[in-house]
């Protein structure tokens, strides 16, 4: 098996992209690591362990414009399995041969995989607290995504999905897959780390948010970019997500 680790990056500090450098590098079967600089490319990256492509400006999209070069470049070269993980994040030493062993667990006819992630501090510290819909699986964040063959031809989603629903850009994807049909297998041990970057989250446990943390989405401003377009700028929002996209009105919403 050949597989590809893809990370978009844009100007995460030095420290945390070698964090997510060693935690692929250290993978306990080969992998290759595709770095893409989303227009801001740190020339150290060079020099290490990784394959390094430079976008020449950066696309405010969340990295998906990345996210979906470097899937398309390692699938164009033949690799047999691609993951993602953002530069903030990392993985466990057994994260690929995790999704691996659910894929094969789950038969020839699966077509990607979902990991399961924890929400870490900045420190590696695990919060003891997981959003419901990590419990149940209705959320797949973009680091959890481990892609077959038979998704291949989604890589591309990521790079044309409009800019507005960039923001919400990992619910838009699992949309897709799953109105697509295409069927997942899921890993039965954790082994994403996932910085948590919301302040909520943080206020929940009692603790004061860090400086890096935000607050949450706006839902409200996607809602409203698509309450205001016309039935063909729908139609075509709905071909470029591959799936529908609904939002119901403020006052239906209420």
């Amino acid at each position: 098996m050949k597989v590809a680790i893809i990370t978009p990056y844009y100007k995460e500090p030095r420290e945390m992209i070698e964090r997510c450098i060693r935690s692929v590098a250290a993978q306990d079967v080969p992998v290759t690591h595709l770095l893409v600089a989303d227009g801001h490319p740190q020339d150290w990256i060079d020099q290490a362990p990784v394959r390094h492509l430079r976008l020449d400006c950066s696309h405010r999209d969340y990295g998906n414009t990345p996210r979906s070069v470097g899937g398309i470049l390692a699938a164009s070269e033949g690799f047999d399995a691609i993951g993602f993980v953002d530069a903030d994040n990392w993985l466990d030493p057994g994260h690929v041969r995790a999704c691996l062993q659910a894929a094969a667990e789950a038969g020839d006819r699966v077509d990607y995989v979902v990991a399961r992630r924890r929400l870490t501090r900045n420190d590696g510290s695990v919060m003891p607290i997981l959003t419901q819909d990590d419990h149940d699986g209705s959320h797949v964040d973009t680091n959890c995504f481990f892609m077959l063959p038979g998704s291949f031809h989604t890589l591309g989603q990521w790079g044309v999905m409009p800019k507005p629903l960039s923001v919400i850009g990992d619910r838009i994807f699992v949309g897709s897959l799953r109105h697509q049909g295409l069927k997942a297998a899921r890993t039965r041990e954790v082994t994403v780390n996932y910085l948590c970057t919301w302040a909520s989250l943080f206020l929940a446990i009692g603790e004061t948010p860090p400086d890096y943390a935000k607050s949450q989405i706006d839902g409200n401003r996607v809602r409203d970019w698509w309450l205001g377009l016309d039935e063909r700028d729908r139609q075509i929002v709905d071909r470029l997500a591959a799936a529908p996209v609904r939002f119901a009105a403020a006052q239906e919403a209420a």
